[in-house]
């Protein structure tokens, strides 16, 4: 039986109602060794770090992912409420929401198809490869004792090749359904807190804007909007008597490519404070309230915000925003924001092994990339209680001198602390847990972890 710090036993029961007793053991030991271990994000990897390469029941460490009945998505439901009460406790919470490719080859990879890739891809270049496309959603808090915003992940779902629901007979769902049902479940996951989700241009349709504008408690989601759309004026007051349909819109508005070159727009001069991690930048803007329509779709009513810079270094951009109420100033704050996920994204490429799992079967395919992504806030989540308590050591590099702990300086730290604790230990024979004090995770298992 894995005997662990005091920190990390309580951070893992929290999801101890998630498996029985004993796969809760062999996911412990999944999880360490997924932290400790370098390169390859394998079973067999994991166990060998472990100490456990000559285990004759090794096959049950690989039932964990492909066979144990347990739901990702009650532990994506944990660790975001986990999340939320240490890292944000108040306030309205920022997500973002973006898809990725996992590159991955194999004839029984059956969900896998072929996608643009988005790193190796440019404007003048495209680039397909073959792989999983995933959609994730993160959570946007900053982070004290690194300096800057993270993006976390908590929820990930596999949204699966066009081709893959037609040779199934199936019909096909799109990345604009997948996106909807998670922002509704997490609505559901937080009803009581104001939710601000930001994406790019791939998410800006008619049919998931309404969706999340119509719930009780809407959602506001900032998103790219085309500079050629089909902008017009609200309804106007339907009169007494009058037959036929209600108004959907009022008269035609300008596009925001003629608001762009008209020499009547008014611009005002706004100072973001972290433009892409390039520090203060100052920009320009216009905004107004519209009614985006089309034919046959409900109309959905936003604040777009067209964005210019003095200095000529980037191409005019317009945003939307559902909440017509939030200033121009906090959608375009918030939006740029939505450059943390690609450095996460990133960062578990190179760190927690994403793209290196030899899975072929469906369900341990479902399960492992989402755990990955999750264990990137876990680390996080550690590394915080210790830089708490000790502060977060920096490497540095004679060529490269970082004012801020990453995630790499964040993972050494947990590995580090993993590995010099005495009792950190694997003992068959031990039958009971080591007595945990109270601290703020076995808090958070009582109030929430048992709860209906």
């Amino acid at each position: 039986m894995l005997t662990l710090p005091i920190e990390f036993n309580s951070l893992m029961m929290v999801f101890a109602p998630l498996f029985s007793w004993r796969g809760g053991q062999h996911a412990q030991v999944l999880t360490v060794g997924a932290i400790l271990a370098p390169g390859q994000r394998t079973v067999a990897a994991t166990l060998r770090v472990m100490g456990l390469s000559h285990s004759r029941h090794f096959q049950n460490y690989h039932r964990v992912l492909n066979r144990a009945v347990w739901s990702s998505r009650h532990a994506s439901r944990l660790l975001l409420l986990l999340l939320v009460q240490v890292l944000a406790p108040s306030g309205p919470l920022v997500l973002g929401l973006d898809d990725t490719l996992e590159r991955r080859r194999g004839a029984r990879i059956k969900a896998k198809g072929i996608y643009r890739d988005p790193v190796r891809s440019s404007h003048s270049h495209f680039v397909k490869a073959s792989g999983l496309r995933w959609l994730c959603l993160m959570l946007l808090v900053p982070i004290p004792w690194a300096g800057r915003v993270w993006a976390l992940p908590f929820l990930t779902v596999l949204a699966p090749s066009e081709r893959y629901h037609q040779e199934r007979g199936q019909p096909h769902k799109k990345l604009t359904d997948w996106a909807r049902q998670m922002l509704l479940q997490v609505r559901r996951w937080c009803p009581k807190r104001a939710l601000v989700v930001v994406a790019d241009s791939s998410f800006a349709a008619l049919e998931l804007l309404w969706s999340v504008v119509c719930l009780p408690q809407p959602l506001c989601l900032i998103t790219r909007l085309r500079l050629d759309a089909a902008l017009y004026q609200p309804a106007p007051p339907r009169t007494p008597g009058t037959k036929g349909a209600p108004r959907k819109k009022g008269a035609r508005l300008p596009t925001l490519a003629q608001v762009l070159i008209n020499p009547q727009t008014q611009w005002t001069k706004l100072k973001v404070s972290d433009w892409y991690g390039e520090g203060e930048r100052e920009v320009e803007c216009s905004s107004d309230t519209a009614v985006w329509y089309h034919t046959g779709l409900a109309p959905v009513p936003l604040r777009w915000v067209l964005v210019r810079d003095p200095l000529d270094k980037f191409r005019p951009q317009a945003l939307l925003c559902t909440d017509l109420t939030v200033a121009p100033g906090p959608i375009l704050a918030w939006f740029v924001l939505r450059w943390r996920l690609e450095v996460t994204f990133e960062e578990v490429r190179a760190h927690l092994g994403v793209e290196t799992q030899r899975q072929w079967s469906d369900l341990a395919i479902a399960r492992t990339t989402p755990a990955l992504l999750g264990l990137f806030s876990v680390v996080t989540l550690l590394a915080h209680g210790l830089a708490a308590e000790e502060g977060l050591p920096m490497r540095q590099a004679a060529w490269y001198q970082k004012a801020w702990p990453t995630f790499a300086d964040a993972l050494a730290r947990v590995r580090w602390y993993l590995w010099g604790q005495a009792h950190f230990s694997m003992s068959h024979s031990q039958t009971e847990m080591v007595k945990i004090p109270r601290t703020l995770f076995d808090r958070f298992t009582d109030t929430l972890c048992y709860a209906a």
